[in-house]
């Protein structure tokens, strides 16, 4: 099973919606749990980045959300880090 790692901003950004907005924060669960468990599952609608963030990654929580990440790999180990959540015009600044 892949190995998922947050960034402190990316964790503060979902304590605040776990308390403000408690379905985007169920959706946002949802599809942390498919993407550890199948990456490349349709629902996440997973594509690289371009431009100045070629290096991230994003995957959909709905038509309006996204979670941004990028991987990491150690001793033969690959994980990913998410650092960003939140609508599309948000994370992609």
């Amino acid at each position: 099973m892949l190995k998922i790692g947050f960034s402190p901003s990316f964790l503060k950004k979902l304590k605040k919606i776990k308390r403000k907005q408690p379905e985007l924060f169920s959706q946002i669960s949802s599809q942390l749990h498919i993407f550890q468990i199948n990456p490349k599952h349709p629902s996440l609608r997973l594509h690289k980045l371009a431009g100045g963030q070629q290096e991230f990654w994003s995957i959909s929580v709905s038509m309006s959300y996204r979670l941004l990440f990028y991987y990491v790999s150690e001793n033969q180990e690959i994980s990913v880090v998410f650092f960003a959540v939140g609508k599309h015009e948000e994370v992609y600044d």
